[in-house]
């Protein structure tokens, strides 16, 4: 050991001098990316001027206001994207080439756009609530299914999404809070004294459960009869909490690019595929606050810290953390009113050898655990030989299996488990689904089973291996649909 050292270790700095080495390190390492990668394109660097802020809340006061302005801003895209990206054979995989496979605006209706599905004589209302980086595609085959089953439906375009991926880059999580409270508004206005649900996938989650908070705290109205969260963001990543101080970084010259996490071809009609360090920072900054804030209401000892919340969510999960859905949210609430359904992987075509890690040890302390306040339904397979699965049924507080319903479903050949982004997607999905379409014309992005060369293909190899179906859909409607039929059966929640 050097002199040096010996004296750095003496004087109590050798813990400081670590933390130098590796934040310097670090450093170097973000610089060097900043500085490389692929080009940005115009779709990432032209900002929306017409894109919703708090700033417009006097401007923008309902629904129908928003919308107008939607008009605008995707007059905007057009102008300032679209028409500066070339077009024909070279482009069919280009979203932003007019007229290629991948542009959503070839499509009736564009599903990036808010949409509102109204019925006769509702039964209720339904809020659909999409995730970070996406549009309201991913949840508008469960809000038609909604409708024709007589509810009134609104799906909301988040602020800084559907359009360009530029839209990440500045927009804030508490302009996306305004915008769902214009759509609840706007829902109560239609079905009048009727129940009203909202439904929130990924980041859509902690959306409904912050407006829920501040209607039972009396700053919004109406308060929901009920949620359905699917595959809910209630915690992520520690790393994110990075991606507020990378952001400040790319404001130095010559960083810009930092603002990125991820920056990849744009080739989906209805998701980005680039991700950036604001995005990252607003779903920390949200989770945090929506989990501290479901903590310290369930602290206050109150038996109605949130109306029913029916759970779904896969096990295994590389976006959003499981065990926070039952940690931070289902543990806090009052006793037999909520319940998660997880869907396990497929232990027929599993091989543990190569499994990084089996989610086997948390469902097993659901199972084993008789201090749960809420029903777990556990979608697995009904013997270890086979791809049929079941759904066992559990009561809160209890040990034992209540129910074990078979379901007639199994899963795909190949298929080992379901992802994040699957769960509100149907098999027959055109997009994402199990079967491409006829058309060559229009791209698909679902099951597709090429093998080659790596580096050879423009679409990543691991978004090919991401399941983006889910082979039990049907299940999950069936139950939503349910869900909401019950919730409307019972009193309101403010009444219980």
């Amino acid at each position: 050991m050097s002199n040096t050292l010996r004296i750095i270790k003496r004087s109590g700095l050798y813990g400081l001098c670590l933390v130098v080495l590796v934040l310097g390190t670090v450093a170097i390492m973000t610089y060097l990316q900043g500085r490389s990668g692929p080009p940005l394109m115009p779709w990432h660097t032209e900002k929306l001027t017409e894109e919703f802020t708090s700033k417009m809340a006097d401007e923008v006061q309902t629904f129908s206001d928003y919308k107008k302005l939607e008009d605008r801003l995707f007059a905007q895209l057009e102008e300032e994207v679209y028409t500066h990206v070339d077009t024909g054979p070279a482009y069919k995989l280009v979203r932003y080439s007019a007229g290629s496979a991948a542009d959503p605006q070839d499509r009736s209706p564009n599903w990036n756009r808010s949409f509102e599905l109204p019925v006769d004589t509702p039964l209720g209302g339904v809020l659909l609530l999409h995730g970070m980086s996406d549009s309201p595609y991913s949840l508008r085959a469960l809000g038609e299914t909604l409708n024709r089953n007589n509810y009134w439906v609104i799906g909301l375009r988040m602020p800084g999404h559907g359009t360009a991926p530029s839209g990440l880059t500045s927009f804030k999580w508490e302009d996306m809070a305004l915008v769902v409270k214009l759509g609840m508004e706007r829902l109560a206005s239609k079905v009048g004294e009727k129940p009203i649900h909202m439904v929130g996938y990924s980041a859509g989650g902690p959306l409904s459960l912050n407006y829920t908070l501040n209607a039972l705290e009396g700053t919004a109205t109406p308060v929901p009869a009920s949620l359905v969260l699917i595959s809910p963001a209630i915690g992520i990543s520690p790393a994110a909490s990075l991606a507020k101080w990378i952001g400040r970084m790319s404001l130095l010259p010559g960083l810009e690019r930092l603002a990125w996490l991820n920056i990849q071809p744009e080739f989906d009609p209805y998701k980005y595929n680039s991700f950036t360090s604001n995005a990252g920072n607003q779903v920390h900054r949200l989770t945090r606050l929506v989990a501290r804030r479901i903590e310290a209401r369930a602290g206050k000892n109150s038996n109605k810290v949130l109306p029913p919340v029916l759970v779904f969510k896969s096990t295994v999960d590389a976006t959003v953390s499981t065990d926070a859905v039952v940690d931070r949210l289902l543990k806090h609430l009052a006793p037999y009113r909520h319940e998660l359904v997880l869907f396990d992987i497929n232990r027929f075509t599993s091989i543990n050898s190569l499994l990084i890690s089996d989610p086997a040890p948390f469902t097993n302390r659901l199972i084993t655990d008789n201090t749960l306040p809420f029903s777990l339904t556990l979608i697995t397979n009904e013997e270890l030989e086979s791809s049929m699965v079941i759904a066992k049924h559990k009561l809160p507080f209890s040990l034992d299996i209540s129910k074990i319903e078979m379901l007639n479903l199994a899963w795909p050949r190949g298929v080992i488990s379901l992802s994040h982004v699957a769960l509100p997607f149907s098999p027959e999905d055109p997009l994402y689904g199990q079967h491409p379409p006829e058309s060559d014309d229009i791209i698909f992005l679902g099951q597709i089973a090429l093998q080659g060369e790596r580096g050879l293909l423009k679409i990543p190899g691991d978004f090919l291996m991401r399941l983006r179906y889910n082979p039990f859909y049907s299940y999950l409607e069936t139950r939503v649909v349910d869900w909401l039929d019950k919730e409307n059966n019972h009193s309101t929640f403010l009444e219980n």
